[in-house]
């Protein structure tokens, strides 16, 4: 299961990549609403927990401790901290966290039974993958990584929050239609999706390329890929 789950909307890939486009890290998260929550992280601490006025509430978890754990900047790294705070840990790529530890961009933080992804769009060129305790997000090909890109780029534009159609992508990337239903056919199988409706596995697909750092805002606004 992604951070954000199967029930993605445009809307929300939208605010993914809006977050991208401040260049600062940030943190995106459901609430209790089930309404993505994006928290950019420019303070100099982040308190995470269940107590009313911490930076990150998460008040409708009672598996999260009222003080749970903080977020700290380490020079241009962003480092979480639980040492002992919580009733119930604090998670990092499934893994416990016993300390301190260095966010890496794709990182997925499991605090109680709240998951959030953190992301760093910053300069660096390395493409990160979010992972989940299941399973990580699948190798791409370039070329499939390429489809990808022109399958999002509608959602970076104003006034549209769909992914591109077979035809708008055939047309950015000079292929035949043959050929990039064949990608996306591939695509579909690797991220596992063929189970879901035809008319979500588009949606979902964006999604997960866009929360695991195979495709970034950058992608999106340049003018080719």
């Amino acid at each position: 299961m992604e951070v954000l789950g199967p029930n993605i909307r445009p809307i929300e890939l939208q605010a993914l990549v809006l977050a991208e486009r401040k260049r600062k890290p940030f943190l995106f998260l459901r609430d209790g609403n089930d309404e993505i929550l994006v928290i950019t992280l420019d303070h100099e601490r982040v308190v995470v927990g269940r107590a009313p006025g911490t930076d990150l509430e998460i008040s409708w978890d009672p598996r999260v401790s009222g003080i749970h754990a903080y977020l700290e900047p380490r020079g241009n790294r962003w480092m979480i901290e639980d040492d002992g705070l919580s009733r119930n840990g604090t998670f990092v790529g499934g893994e416990r966290l016993h300390g301190q530890r260095i966010l890496r961009d794709g990182d997925v933080i499991t605090a109680g039974s709240t998951r959030a992804g953190f992301r760093d769009p910053g300069p660096s060129e390395v493409v990160a993958t979010i992972v989940s305790s299941e399973s990580e997000a699948p190798e791409v090909s370039e070329a499939q990584r390429r489809v990808l890109v022109e399958l999002c780029r509608p959602i970076a534009a104003e006034g549209r929050a769909t992914p591109a159609t077979n035809q708008e992508v055939a047309e950015r990337l000079f292929l035949s239609l043959a050929a990039v239903k064949s990608h996306l056919s591939v695509l579909f199988e690797r991220f596992e999706l063929n189970q879901l409706p035809q008319n979500q596995k588009r949606i979902i697909l964006a999604e997960r390329a866009l929360e695991s750092g195979i495709v970034r805002a950058a992608d999106l606004l340049r003018g080719d890929t």
